[in-house]
């Protein structure tokens, strides 16, 4: 007569429980520590847009919708941990991982609206501050943060793999249909902010050239260098965002729950990295944040901060 294995609220499901001897998985507790500092780091970014009204500009509304995005999935990780250890129930298994697939789901979709916000800022340069602009941002984050929370809900109206094992996917409770239309989903918006990306850098380098000859600038003058280095900035950043979800979303596509888990924490630990990175590119660049920030923390502005002009790096 065999014996019946041990359930596991982890992310993995039974096979997570071969981290035995150990009474935590220490993954976990990396996933933990990790929602903690994004869930920090974000809060800061909310609270300092919040408080400030001058931060009212569609920019600053797609940044404040980011990082709120990335703040709840670092509370969801936390809660995630906290329910596998001390609740043990499915309920709660599933209302966290909602919670997190939910607020992932909007920082990618976060992201691709500011890209979308860059792209429009300098394709309609003359007429980007108008009302129109602000009403169709409000209308972005309408959408976004809509089709985020439908994601989430998935897992919790009974989309899962809880009553049959092996449809499970390679983070437990999500079937291999739904993480299946998460990463089909990624990659389709990845490719939408690279073709955007294209387009900003042939914009940027269009002005300059124009710049150039209007000037009769040189090639290794100042402006020059700050444009290539606009464009090294976008490289880095679509970089960045590439190499922290891309290899979570091969993997959970080829892979199921039979495969280790070792895996699966090693690509799962860089995707969540991704929210700890995204206030550095996004918002504490940012010359307005900069100002909001040092004044809510020295209730001064150095004066390197307040008079540093907008360069094209700062795209």
């Amino acid at each position: 007569m065999s014996e019946e294995s041990p359930v596991s609220y982890s992310w993995l499901g039974q096979d997570s429980t071969t981290w035995l001897p150990l009474l935590v998985n220490p993954w976990d507790i990396v996933l933990c520590t990790s929602g903690t500092l994004i869930a920090c780091e974000n809060a800061l970014v909310v609270l300092v847009i919040w408080q400030n009204p001058a931060l009212r500009a569609p920019m600053f509304l797609l940044i404040g919708s980011l990082a709120l995005a990335d703040l709840l999935a670092g509370l969801g990780l936390v809660l995630h941990f906290t329910c596998a250890y001390l609740l043990r129930s499915d309920s709660a298994q599933l209302l966290t991982v909602g919670l997190v697939v939910a607020s992932f789901s909007a920082s990618v979709f976060s992201l691709l609206a500011i890209t979308i916000d860059r792209y429009l800022s300098l394709y309609y340069a003359l007429t980007y501050n108008s009302e129109r602009t602000a009403a169709f941002t409000y209308t972005m984050l309408v959408l976004l943060w809509g089709l985020s929370l439908c994601l989430g809900l998935l897992p919790v109206t009974g989309v899962n793999c809880l009553a049959e094992e092996a449809s499970c996917s390679v983070v437990r409770p999500l079937t291999k249909n739904n993480i299946a239309v998460l990463s089909v989903s990624f990659l389709l918006l990845f490719g939408l902010m690279l073709q955007l990306y294209v387009q900003i850098c042939k914009i940027v380098m269009r002005h300059a050239h124009q710049i150039a000859l209007q000037h009769h600038f040189l090639a290794a003058t100042p402006h020059y260098v700050t444009t290539r280095k606009g464009v090294s900035t976008l490289a880095i950043i679509l970089g960045t965002f590439a190499a922290c979800w891309m290899p979570f979303t091969v993997y959970s596509l080829i892979a199921d729950y039979t495969y280790p888990p070792l895996y699966t924490y090693a690509t799962l630990v860089p995707a969540t990295y991704n929210s700890v990175i995204n206030p550095v590119i996004y918002a504490f660049r940012n010359q307005e944040i900069q100002k909001a920030l040092w004044l809510v923390c020295c209730g001064c502005v150095p004066t390197s901060v307040a008079h540093r002009a907008r360069t094209p790096s700062d795209v």
